[in-house]
């Protein structure tokens, strides 16, 4: 059966990345001439070449956004679920080799969050756990979206792959978008941080993308995790990951996230430092490639860094986040996935956002102006 791995092969690492670190700077003056951007486009853009050019990316991606999503941005809120785990990932704070106390919560302590965060005013939720199938396993997830459903209007996922049928389930339940990284394209990089649990299937995750697109459900959540591997490959397999997609898939829609390795429990370093200049490179690179194709940035980023970033490409933010199970009242001492660093309060990052002409949209674009 085809699926993105079909055309993942036909692409080699070392290749791309001699390929990506050549372009020169007239590559770069040749691409920005052009009104269309294509993928081999998307690679000189992300080249070092392009770092000089960044605010003009920077300008173009701006008029872009505005063009598409107006002056809005769109505000969510995670809900960690819980913190157990059965994988072994060497930069998670839920990792199994992590000896911590772990927490699912009960239908009590859900319904508990929930009243936290509606007090805030979202409508746009992500349930986020732990890779463990016992634990929090389909039939968990689905009680869960069942418990909550009533209180918003677009509930999405960050769980571990699941199949087809599973997936097409949740939808009947009322699950909207699912997030699923990759978290590195190259093969045994990605083998060495996740030596064991269901996760180290690389393929059975590259290939949850197309088992979502089957499953018919309304948008998926696509990225890398910057740190483990060079940031400017893994963002060219992501592109080419979301363009297969929305050619075989075109009835979805497609968000982009951009988390960076942030400090907690077992740390380590990062392979490749990604700066904050080549993250806003990447960004507007993305909105060059694709106009329509949402970018998300998270509490991960600092709040200088959120500040500047939110009128070069960003469609959502993130404001407010507790990334433990019962993080907001239920358990604020439990452990974290990875520390926050924008600790801004929900009513700071809007304030922020008007400030800077923008209309905060507490649910999804296509629900609320449809």
């Amino acid at each position: 059966m085809s699926s993105f791995k079909n055309t993942f092969d036909l692409y080699d690492w070392d290749a791309l990345e001699k390929e990506i670190y050549d372009f020169s700077s007239k590559d770069v003056k040749r691409v920005l001439s052009k009104d269309k951007i294509t993928l081999e486009d998307f690679k000189v853009l992300i080249s070092p070449s392009a770092k000089p050019f960044i605010e003009q990316m920077a300008q173009r991606s701006n008029v872009l956004t505005k063009k598409r999503f107006g002056n809005t941005i769109q505000m969510y809120i995670p809900m960690y679920l819980s913190n157990e785990c059965q994988n072994i990932c060497t930069y998670c704070g839920f990792s199994m080799t992590n000896k911590i106390k772990r927490k699912t919560l009960s239908d009590k302590e859900i319904l508990e969050e929930v009243a936290h965060i509606k007090k805030l005013g979202y409508d746009h939720i992500l349930l986020v756990t732990g890779e463990a199938n016992r634990a929090v396993g389909v039939s968990y997830l689905k009680h869960a979206i069942n418990l909550i459903r009533e209180h918003f209007s677009n509930i999405s996922i960050e769980v571990q792959p699941l199949d087809q049928d599973e997936y097409e389930d949740l939808i009947k339940e009322g699950l909207f978008a699912v997030l699923v990284y990759q978290e590195t394209y190259h093969k045994a990089t990605y083998k060495m941080h996740h030596p064991k649990g269901k996760k180290s299937n690389f393929d059975y995750r590259l290939d949850t993308p197309d088992r979502l697109g089957k499953a018919g459900i309304h948008k998926i959540g696509l990225g890398a995790l910057f740190g483990l591997e060079d940031w400017r490959v893994d963002s060219f397999y992501t592109a080419l990951h979301l363009k297969y997609l929305q050619k075989h898939y075109w009835k979805t829609k497609y968000s982009i996230s951009f988390p960076r390795l942030r400090p907690h429990q077992g740390n380590i370093e990062p392979k490749v430092e990604m700066t904050d200049s080549d993250l806003v490179q990447l960004i507007c690179a993305y909105r060059l490639l694709d106009e329509d194709v949402e970018l998300s940035i998270s509490t991960r980023e600092s709040e200088k860094f959120r500040n500047n970033i939110v009128n070069l490409g960003i469609t959502s933010i993130s404001a407010e986040s507790k990334t433990n199970p019962g993080g907001y009242s239920v358990a604020p001492e439990s452990l974290e996935q990875f520390e926050i660093s924008d600790e801004r309060s929900t009513s700071e990052i809007q304030k922020m956002l008007q400030s800077q002409g923008y209309e905060v949209v507490w649910k999804d674009w296509e629900k609320s102006y449809s």
